[in-house]
């Protein structure tokens, strides 16, 4: 180790670095359980390739005495497991970076020799290096050791005796690793002043119990990454819930199961990537014909075509508000944090119900695959009772006459008269026409729900310059909300305020309010081309000054968008 003495205080950084299939995500998931349990704020986000063996991945772990919603761009502590974790990184690495790693793979300027696969041998295989990095962290952040080796214990309890004690073995191992940098290494965090009754869990978590407390009671899907994660912890949980979890053909299959399912009574859920739902196009316009609920969560990846399969991107907005043929009211959801994700994948089933047409919940893989610690949510044990009416004689599925477009939904089989749908227009009662007065009756019928929509739109939410009181106005959607809340706090402006829309489409009424007040209007999206920024412009008549976009596949870091908000706010122009 090179003669330098790291000293790290407030929030720490730490990335691991290896290849897929080395564990690093068990590294992760033990370290950031411990932190939690010690009631520090944790904040935990990947990055991929797409490959199942070897390439390099990485994990990053940021901890703080309090709560944090964003990534950084700094590392603190780098453990590198393998050869390429240094040039895959080195953008990233300082010189008051920490770097961990074994001396006979890793090479590296003032490397500190962690020999974890010896250690691991002596244990018992080369299989317990992680639980030995593990031990060799939680010392270097001062975890307390009882509390470290008690929960390795539950971690591998189900493992059986042997593994358990060879888990907790090598962790004590890895601690006292740890505990002999104490010389070289001085980390202070502060005392941690979270919430001890805090919560952790991903993005894909709180859309998934979202869609629960929605009532969501059948599920389907072909896996596309990063969809795929709602689909597979929704699958974890179909033992404890009325949920019935299938993995159908293909996305078309699954689209029109769905809407299947809605038809005859249950609450369905699909859940794709932006390609899978390219192909659910034409079921889309289905559900706005036949006026039946559909929900569908799309976890967004780089395109077009397979584009980075593993990356994150904010791409998918034009998709979502013009997907499908013909006329008809969509609504776009895109929640920006944990709670955002629970309360508008329940909103989704509730909103799809009562609108009678498509809701579509809008992630990023950045959103689904993080994790962090958030306040518990605000559950309602009531479950969402199901707008649905029992047709009696002469029931017309498609009756005429309601101001906002929607009629009673009843369904099949447990009405006295006929649920008739029919994907050709159709009259009152649900039979085929070519009448152009019962057409036009009806595609005006169809659009009084995007006005209905509109008036029940959530609002966007302002962050900042209360009072009205701002000169400059960021606009953003879905997971820009914590790397842009993160950075206006280390810029500590007053005279910025940002613009959340966790109701992206209809745009809500009201928002050209909060743009009359502002003398500059900047845009904030993980895309090539500023959707939302067109959006608002197309629909306020409000023009935006600027844009800052990002589309590497990554998001933001809180120093880069710090960063490049500052240097835009004097230009008033594109970024």
């Amino acid at each position: 180790m090179k003669e330098t003495s790291y000293a790290f205080s407030g929030d720490l950084s730490i990335v691991l670095s290896g290849e897929a299939g080395q564990g690093i995500q068990t590294i992760e998931s033990m370290l950031t359980s411990f932190a939690k349990k010690s009631s520090y704020g944790v904040f935990a986000t990947k990055e991929y390739m797409s490959r199942v063996r070897g390439g390099c991945n990485s994990t990053e772990i940021l901890l703080s005495r309090n709560r944090v919603g964003s990534r950084v761009d700094r590392i603190d502590v780098l453990v590198a497991l393998t050869p390429g974790a240094i040039p895959h990184l080195r953008r990233r690495i300082t010189d008051r970076t920490l770097v961990l790693g074994e001396k006979e793979t890793v090479v590296f300027d003032g490397l500190v020799d962690m020999p974890f696969s010896s250690i691991a041998r002596d244990v018992g295989g080369s299989i317990f290096s992680n639980t030995v990095a593990v031990g060799a962290i939680c010392a270097l952040v001062k975890l307390d050791s009882d509390l470290c080796e008690a929960s390795t214990r539950a971690i591998f309890a189900s493992k059986g005796d042997e593994i358990r004690d060879k888990n907790v073995l090598a962790l004590d191992k890895g601690y006292e690793l740890g505990l002999s940098l104490a010389s070289k290494v001085s980390i202070d965090i502060g005392r941690p002043e979270a919430d001890p009754e805090d919560i952790m869990l991903t993005g894909a978590e709180a859309v998934s119990f979202g869609a629960l407390a929605g009532g969501c009671n059948y599920v389907c899907a072909y896996p596309m990454s990063p969809g795929t994660t709602v689909l597979t912890t929704m699958a974890e949980h179909s033992k404890k819930f009325d949920l019935l979890v299938e993995q159908v053909e293909d996305e078309i299959g699954v689209a029109n199961m769905a809407i299947g399912a809605w038809y005859a009574g249950a609450r369905a859920l699909v859940t794709t990537s932006g390609g899978g739902f390219a192909l659910m196009s034409e079921a889309m316009s289905l559900s706005g014909m036949i006026e039946t609920p559909f929900v569908a969560h799309i976890a967004q990846r780089p395109g077009p075509a397979t584009g980075l399969p593993t990356r994150t991107e904010q791409g998918d907005l034009d998709l979502a508000i013009h997907s499908g043929h013909g006329d008809f009211l969509k609504i776009v959801l895109a929640p920006g944090d944990l709670s955002e994700g629970y309360e508008l994948g329940k909103a989704a089933f509730d909103l799809a119900d009562r609108f009678q047409s498509p809701v579509l919940l809008l992630t990023d893989q950045y959103y689904v695959d993080s994790y962090y610690t958030t306040a518990a949510f605000n559950v309602d044990p009531k479950p969402l009772a199901p707008r649905v009416v029992t047709g009696g004689p002469g029931y017309r599925r498609y009756a005429l006459g309601s101001p906002d477009g929607i009629s009673p939904r009843a369904l099949p089989g447990i009405s006295e008269g006929l649920v008739c749908v029919d994907s050709d227009e159709h009259d009152e009662g649900g039979h085929i026409t070519e009448d152009p007065e019962v057409r036009k009756a009806m595609v005006e019928k169809r659009l009084a729900k995007i006005d209905a929509a509109k008036r029940a739109a959530i609002p966007p939410r302002l962050y900042g310059g209360e009072g009205g009181g701002y000169s400059h106005l960021l606009l953003g959607w879905g997971s820009v909300k914590g790397p842009v809340l993160a950075a206006l706090a280390v810029l500590g402006r007053k005279d910025i305020a940002f613009l959340h829309f966790p109701w992206v489409y209809p745009l809500p009424a009201g928002v050209s309010a909060y743009l009359e007040r502002a003398r500059s209007i900047f845009a904030i999206e993980g895309n090539a081309t500023g959707q939302l920024a067109a959006l608002v412009e197309a629909e306020t008549g409000h023009r935006i000054d600027g844009r800052i976009l990002k589309y590497d596949g990554f998001q933001f870091s809180t120093e880069e968008l710090a960063e490049r908000i500052k240097a835009a706010l004097p230009k008033g122009g594109a970024v």
